[in-house]
């Protein structure tokens, strides 16, 4: 055996012996060890003469806060999908992945384009709508309102994507936009952009969202963590407004009530976008302490 070997060894010896014994054990021969304020777990070796390390299979959480505004009424139980459903008929998908994981609904596409709609059972006419919110960068999706099933109604956008419909203006700027979706449009703004001829077509850069660029993102938002989002919808021609972070992003009463047959009161649905160019495979939108606080018919 080799010097260096011998010496090897020895460091080896000195390191275990160093090492800490495990605690007297509990009644149940597990050794029981607070590792912070309030989480206390059981800690056992995994092979003879290595420390003791944490069994987290065995660890008891606390529940996770709910944070629901006064006034508000939780329309997510944090536990299942109760009171909604997903849409057989939406333009963007029609079998997204809705999950729900310690207290937070979690959205993804189901294969590489296909998205969808999460619906709720009820509908609502005037209201506030409070929700946390976090993305994956750079995930598409928005929330609908006095929306049809397939996806024709109104919408607040909540993504990065820069386009060039006359409603954007500049990067970051679909956060918290009210647009029409699916035909409908807000005022004299087209849902959609005016079709391109095909030479034109070609000449235009498409953008990569499977290598997303990382452009500036405004100071209300925070990339990559929970974000709080209130929508207030008010009046037949609906008024809405939108707050993020506590910052006020848009506020803006559209010309007239554009929304298919004139509905005043429709489902709220939360959106997987369709498609792959908005959508990078492995992307989730995360939502938790969805509530809503109903306003009077005559709120404006």
């Amino acid at each position: 055996m080799t010097v260096r070997r011998i010496a090897t060894l020895l460091v080896g010896h000195a390191t275990l012996a160093a090492m800490p014994a495990l605690a007297a054990p509990d009644k149940d021969g597990v050794e029981m060890r607070e590792i912070s304020p309030g989480l206390t777990l059981p800690f056992r070796a995994l092979a003879p003469g290595l420390p003791p390390v944490p069994d987290y299979g065995k660890a008891k959480a606390p529940p996770l806060p709910v944070a629901i505004p006064e006034g508000f009424t939780p329309i997510f139980n944090g536990r299942d999908l109760a009171g909604w459903h997903v849409s057989k008929t939406s333009r963007h998908g029609t079998a997204p992945v809705f999950e729900v994981r310690q207290g937070v609904l979690m959205g993804m596409q189901s294969a590489p384009g296909q998205g969808g709609q999460l619906v709720t059972d009820r509908k609502y006419r005037n209201f506030e709508l409070s929700f946390d919110f976090k993305p994956d960068w750079s995930a598409d999706s928005g929330v609908f309102f006095r929306t049809t099933e397939e996806g024709a109604g109104y919408q607040v956008t909540l993504d990065y994507v820069s386009s060039d419909r006359a409603y954007t203006a500049g990067p970051g700027l679909n956060l918290g936009s009210f647009i029409g979706e699916g035909g409908v449009q807000v005022g004299d703004v087209p849902a959609t952009s005016p079709k391109l001829d095909p030479a034109q077509a070609a000449a235009k850069p498409q953008p990569d969202y499977a290598h997303p660029p990382i452009e500036p993102v405004p100071d209300f938002w925070k990339r990559e963590q929970w974000n709080h989002v209130r929508i207030r919808v008010a009046g037949d021609v609906p008024h809405v407004t939108v707050w993020i972070n506590g910052t006020q992003v848009s506020d803006t009463t559209d010309t007239a009530n554009h929304a298919v047959g004139g509905m005043v009161a429709g489902p709220i649905a939360l959106q997987v976008h369709g498609g792959w160019q908005r959508w990078r495979p492995g992307d989730v939108l995360r939502w938790r302490n969805i509530a809503i606080r109903e306003l009077p018919k005559d709120a404006k």
